[in-house]
């Protein structure tokens, strides 16, 4: 697939701030969790559209891993031509879909479309789906597709795309905008959820982090210093940063951030906490710390995440949280 044209407006005129190393490790979770792995399989059944949750930048082909991939895209992705035209068709999909859902048209006329999952200005990846036609299919287009891109394809793959082409499905654009909507407010849920699922518990989780994990949740509101956990846990300072880091992509201090805004999180819901409150009752030595860490990892302000919660609340609490004196690891 090459070449496109824009079915939606214009993105927004907003400057995404670039993914970092630990972003591609949020991701991966993401990828590996049960929440997408029962989304996709919902999606797909319900749909019969192709799902993947793809990294920026990635040199997959278009839906590589789902198993409702299109066939004439797959075979036209074995062409070394047309694997490079579709590669730059992805890049240019991308760069259209920072902040908003596009869906872009290939040269064959088929639509893919790419959701962003966000958090704050941050791409951490795309939901991708599409590789369907949302106007009638033209032999004419076909022809002079192929004609550019399928050099050196034998008389018996030649039908074989041509079969494939005109059984790729068609949609009415206003069902396919409604199943954009679908993913847009999955991603959302995606990004909302990311710093759980990298800080919640894998069953592929290695000793040491779940030792890690359970020493800061009993001393998660004390000080709690590197020399500390490293000792808890045999190992020199140094060495224990070494393996942390390798075994998280995170360093201690960046982890435990992320654990005590997880904890915030968890408070804030009790409409009867107090910001300041969950925030020291997490560990945060100040606010001014804590609004900058919350904001960095969540991706926006404690009030702007209280204020998505459902209007609900449980009953208070019979004590409210002590304020301590903390560092941020």
């Amino acid at each position: 697939m090459s070449g496109g044209a824009a079915l939606q407006s214009p993105r927004e005129a907003v400057l995404p701030v670039p993914a970092t190393t630990n972003d591609a490790r949020v991701l991966k979770c993401l990828q590996q969790s049960k929440l997408f792995a029962d989304y996709r399989e919902a999606f797909e059944s319900v749909t019969g559209f192709p799902l993947v949750l793809r990294a920026a930048g990635s040199f997959q082909v278009p839906l590589a891993g789902s198993e409702r991939a299109n066939r004439f895209c797959t075979l036209m992705t074995q062409a070394n031509k047309t694997c490079s035209a579709c590669l730059q068709f992805q890049q240019r999909t991308e760069d259209a879909a920072t902040v908003r859902p596009q869906t872009l048209t290939c040269a064959a006329g088929l639509s893919e479309t790419l959701v962003p999952v966000r958090v704050g200005q941050r791409v951490l990846g795309y939901l991708q789906t599409g590789q369907v036609f949302l106007t009638r299919p033209a032999k004419n287009r076909l022809d002079r597709f192929l004609n550019t891109h399928a050099e050196g394809v034998t008389d018996a793959a030649g039908a074989e795309i041509r079969v494939a082409y005109f059984h790729t499905r068609s949609v009415k654009p206003v069902h396919y905008e409604a199943v954009v909507r679908l993913l847009e407010i999955f991603a959302e849920h995606l990004g909302s959820v990311s710093n759980q699922l990298f800080t919640s518990r894998s069953s592929r989780e290695a000793p040491l982090v779940t030792r890690v994990r359970a020493f800061i949740a009993e001393h998660q509101e004390e000080v709690l210093h590197l020399i500390d956990v490293a000792r808890a846990v045999s190992m020199s300072p140094c060495y224990f940063c070494k393996r942390f880091k390798r075994e998280t992509g995170l360093t201690f201090t960046e982890y435990l951030a992320r654990a005590r805004i997880e904890a915030v999180k968890r408070l804030l819901q009790n409409e009867h906490v107090r910001v300041s409150e969950a925030a020291f009752a997490a560990g945060f030595q100040s606010l001014s710390q804590f609004n900058r860490v919350f904001r960095k990892v969540a991706g926006e302000s404690p009030t702007a995440f209280r204020a998505r919660l459902p209007r609900w609340a449980p009953r208070p609490m019979r004590s409210t949280p002590t304020r301590r004196r903390v560092t941020g690891g």
